[in-house]
């Protein structure tokens, strides 16, 4: 179990975008990085090709796991994960509250 998930809504606790918060849009447990919607953009220039003129686009750059805390939806406070395992199945708890986070993800 990872301690975050797809829809968490996370603030970034350091870097250009500190204080910033945004919902989880991908993780990437491998790497320990997050995709962060709206969070640390940056520009991508792209040649002309053929017909196609040449453009701009805006693009969110995946963010270190240790740059990130998950806002509790109990507390309404940026917190660190904690899990319990004395229940089945395990799950994830807010630190400063101790109140379970809720682990179901919708789409």
């Amino acid at each position: 179990m990872y301690k975050f998930k797809v829809n968490d809504q996370v603030q970034v606790t350091a870097g250009k975008d500190k204080g910033r918060s945004g919902k989880v849009l991908e993780v990437n447990p491998k790497d320990h990085r997050i995709l962060v919607e709206g969070v640390n953009l940056y520009k991508k220039h792209i040649k002309a090709k053929g017909n196609e003129p040449g453009q701009i686009l805006t693009l969110p750059r995946p963010l270190p796991v240790a740059n990130i805390a998950l806002i509790c939806p109990s507390c309404q406070k940026p917190t660190r994960v904690g899990f319990d395992a004395s229940v089945k199945p395990k799950v994830r708890v807010c630190h400063l509250c101790r109140q379970v986070i809720n682990t179901t993800t919708t789409k």
